[in-house]
């Protein structure tokens, strides 16, 4: 690999902004400091005072493949998502046929090996009738455990109690959660397809998959966890009511429980339903205005640990079916970042938090080995962004293979100029510089 110097940058790492420069060597970070200078360097980048941030390391997304790949494919994604300065993701194992076994779960990792841009890891799939499987899976190679506690595709619901039991008792993994109860979604769907009947929108959405079955599953999940001290990791909370099962005294390299926030439930309520609709459609789901509230403020007192996107590509035109058809999931792996420095430019947040719930809980949470932080002899996972320079979402820049986003027209303060990922320059102002450069990733543990 070549040698990269980075000038001039205002880096943002471990709760502090410095400037600096930087020096990448064989894929890692060589130095860090002012006035570097290494005439072996093929490459030298005057980052005018950009910031230099580490890659953000998305723990959830759904980039499709095998099976579902008119929607997505971990190539089309992953470009996405080093465009938008995340180097690193953790995909979800309901792809076609679902992530149930080792072989299928070796498969996707095969596809990555050849087609990543981003590093990567793939959860393995719980079921109800899988548990032995799962528990060969090896916590050194692969980022976690999934359970979906309520309704999912295929046969990835896990609501038999003695196997819940089971995972929770002797799993030495992380078990990442969906929590929303399926009888209360079953009963409130039935409820509101009775009322509404053809005539139903978007707007019931939340409604329907709503704080009662978020609360009630999410409880589930927590209570095992305390009972069999299972390291528990609870995804997409959505609402309010469900921020006191979660602790913000212990620091979170000592938390056996901790919890995710995705970006769509900081930016969307409820009144968006109005001219979004279908668009919106995910699970859980979006809701009234003040839980978006209560995420942000439990989000800045450490309640909730990460910030992710739980990116879930459809096409348009399964969006535009009726609401009783068309499938829940918004794609966001392209601009989560540049989502949070919105709110940075609107005061909610400062950029060093969210580098630290982006980039460093991530690591930490998941025990990623050497990604997460700008440290030297870490993998030089790196961004760059001019917070000066605006970004327009636009049909022409939108890289997600379905095309669309919820975000269409919005103008963004900044933009990301570059990003490294394992040491390799991937994208420079608006380019593709290489068509692989992932790898993946192995935790400590």
């Amino acid at each position: 690999m070549s040698k990269t110097l980075i000038r001039n940058a205002r880096l943002v790492n471990e709760g502090k902004t410095i400037e600096t420069d930087l020096l990448i060597d064989g894929g890692f970070i060589a130095r860090i400091g002012q006035g570097l200078s290494d005439g072996s360097a093929q490459q030298v980048i005057d980052a005018n005072g950009s910031y230099l941030l580490p890659g953000v390391i998305d723990d959830q997304v759904h980039f499709r493949e095998p099976g579902l790949t008119h929607k997505a494919t971990i190539h089309t994604e992953s470009r996405a998502a080093v465009a938008g300065g995340v180097t690193s993701f953790m995909e979800m194992p309901n792809t076609v046929p679902n992530a149930l076994t080792q072989a299928l779960l070796a498969d996707k990792y095969a596809i990555a090996a050849q087609t990543s841009l981003a590093n990567y890891s793939f959860f393995m799939g719980a079921s109800n009738d899988n548990l032995d499987e799962v528990l060969r899976t090896d916590p050194k190679t692969v980022c976690g455990i999934k359970v979906f506690m309520g309704s999912s595709t295929g046969n990835m619901l896990v609501d038999n109690e003695r196997v819940l039991e089971g995972l929770f008792r002797k799993s030495p993994m992380l078990i990442a959660t969906h929590c929303e109860d399926e009888a209360t979604v079953r009963a409130n769907t039935e409820r509101y397809k009775q009322e509404y009947g053809d005539r139903g929108t978007a707007s019931l959405h939340p409604l329907i998959r709503n704080e009662e079955a978020c609360l009630k599953s999410s409880s589930l999940a927590v209570n095992l966890a305390r009972q069999h001290n299972a390291r528990l990791h609870v995804l997409h909370i959505s609402t309010a009511d469900e921020l006191a099962l979660f602790d913000n005294i212990i620091p979170l390299r000592d938390k056996r429980i901790t919890a995710e926030v995705c970006v769509h439930h900081l930016w969307f309520d409820s009144r968006d339903y109005e001219t979004l609709g279908n668009q919106i459609k995910c699970n859980p789901a979006i809701k009234a205005p003040h839980h978006k509230e209560a995420l942000l403020a439990a989000l800045l007192d450490d309640r909730l640990d990460i910030i992710a996107t739980d990116h879930a590509p459809h096409t348009w035109d399964e969006k535009q079916q009726p609401y009783w058809s068309a499938p829940s999931g918004l794609p966001l792996v392209q601009h989560p970042l540049l989502l949070m420095l919105d709110f940075v430019a609107q005061g909610k947040l400062d950029i060093e938090t969210v580098v630290r719930k982006m980039c460093h809980a991530p690591a930490d949470c998941f025990q990623i080995d050497g990604r997460g932080y700008v440290r030297e002899g870490y993998w030089a996972d790196l961004v760059l962004v001019d917070p000066n320079k605006p970004t327009i979402v636009s049909p022409e820049n939108i890289l997600y293979k379905c095309g669309w986003s919820p975000l269409m027209g919005h103008r963004f303060a900044s933009s990301v100029t570059h990003t490294f990922v394992s040491g390799n320059l991937v994208y420079a102002n608006d380019q593709f510089v290489t068509d692989q450069a992932g790898q993946r990733m192995a935790f400590d543990r």
